[in-house]
C-alpha cells in the first residue's frame, strides 16, 4: 500500500517515499469511515469467535475428549482444528482492531504490531493447508474409498499444517516483513510486499483453483455414483456428501483475501471496497465452521445407523 506524495517548495519538487507502513496514513480517518470499517470488522470477529467457541463446545459435549484420536471421525476432528484456528485468528485480530480503534493510530510499539501480523499470517496459512488437506481427503475418499494417513495423534497433519506456516512466519519476522497494512497489522504495507506475495497471495491463488478442481471431480463422482454408493455403502454415502460439503464450505471464505492480495501486488493503492469485503469474508470463518459442524452432525444422525466417517 505504498504511496508517494509530492510537495513543492519554491521551484523544487520533493518526492516523499514511505520507508514503512507507519509512514502511510491510517485509512478511514480523513474520509470519515474509520469507525465504520473497524466497527464492521469487530462485529464480524466477535460473531465468528462466538461461533468457533460454540463449535468446539458442542463437539466436546457430543464426543468423549479422551478418545479424541481413537473414536472421533476425521470430519469431527477437522471441525475442532478449524474452529481452533478460527478462534485464535479472531481473538488476535479482534485485539488488533480494538487497539487501533481506541488509539486512532497504528499499533505501537512495532514489535507488538509484528506479533499481531505474525499470528494472523500463521493461522491464515495453517487454515489454507488444512482446507487443502480436507479437499484431498474428500477426493481420496470418493475416488479410492480410503483416507489419508495422518499418523498416530494426527502428527503428520500437525507437522504439515502448523509446522510449515511456523517456519514461513519465522522467516518473515527475520526479514522484518510484518507491520501496518493501512488499516490493521499484517504484512507491512511498504516493506512486506514480498512476504504478502509468497506467504498469502500465491498460496491462496494456487490452493483455491486446486480445491475447486478437487471439489468439482468429487461432486461429479458423487452425482454419477449416487445410486451405486447408496446401495453398496449405505449410510456412509451421506457422510461422504457431508465431508464434501464441509471441505467446500470451509475453503470459500478466503477468496476475498486472495483477491485483495493479488490486486495489491498489481496496483497500489488497493481499491477502498476491499476494506469492506475482506473483513466480512475473512473475519467470519467461525460462522462457516459452525455451519459445517451442524451439517456434518445432522447428516449422520438422519442416516441409518448414524455412521460417521471413520478415523
Amino acid at each position: 500500500m505504498s504511496t508517494v506524495n509530492n510537495t513543492t517548495s519554491g521551484n523544487e519538487s520533493v518526492v516523499f517515499r514511505p520507508s514503512s507502513g507507519y509512514d502511510i496514513p491510517l485509512y478511514g480517518l480523513k474520509n470519515g469511515v474509520f469507525y465504520y470499517i473497524h466497527g464492521l470488522a469487530i462485529g464480524c470477529l466477535v460473531t465468528s469467535l462466538t461461533c468457533a467457541l460454540l463449535a468446539i463446545v458442542f463437539s466436546l459435549r457430543q464426543n468423549n475428549v479422551r478418545n479424541f484420536f481413537s473414536s472421533w471421525s476425521k470430519s469431527e476432528r477437522f471441525i475442532v482444528y478449524m474452529a481452533t484456528c478460527d478462534g485464535l485468528f479472531n481473538l488476535t485480530h479482534l485485539i488488533d482492531h480494538v487497539h487501533i480503534t481506541i488509539v486512532r493510530d497504528y499499533v505501537h510499539p512495532k514489535a507488538l504490531c509484528a506479533f499481531y501480523g505474525f499470528n494472523l499470517s500463521f493461522f491464515i496459512a495453517a487454515q489454507q493447508l488444512l482446507v487443502n488437506i480436507i479437499a484431498i481427503n474428500a477426493f481420496m475418499l470418493m475416488f479410492y474409498n480410503r483416507h489419508l494417513n495422518f499418523g498416530a495423534g494426527d502428527w503428520k497433519l500437525f507437522l504439515w499444517t502448523f509446522g510449515a506456516p511456523l517456519v514461513g512466519a519465522t522467516v518473515a519476522v527475520a526479514f522484518e516483513q510484518y507491520g501496518p497494512l493501512g488499516i490493521f497489522c499484517f504484512f507491512d504495507g511498504v516493506k512486506g510486499r514480498l512476504g504478502e506475495l509468497f506467504f498469502t497471495t500465491v498460496p491462496l491463488l494456487i490452493i483455491l483453483p486446486v480445491n475447486c478442481i478437487l471439489y468439482g471431480l468429487t461432486f461429479g463422482k458423487l452425482h454419477v455414483r449416487a445410486k451405486e454408493i447408496q446401495q453398496t455403502l449405505g449410510p456412509k454415502s451421506t457422510t461422504q456428501r457431508a465431508t464434501y460439503r464441509a471441505a467446500r464450505s470451509m475453503s470459500m471464505f478466503w477468496w476475498a483475501l486472495a483477491l485483495h492480495g493479488a490486486w495489491g501486488q498489481i496496483s497500489r493503492p488497493v481499491p477502498n471496497i476491499f476494506f469492506y469485503i475482506v473483513p466480512i469474508f475473512t473475519n467470519l470463518g467461525g460462522v462457516f465452521t459452525l455451519i459445517v459442524f451442524i451439517v456434518i452432525r445432522r447428516k449422520p444422525a438422519n442416516s441409518t445407523g448414524g455412521c460417521t466417517i471413520p478415523s
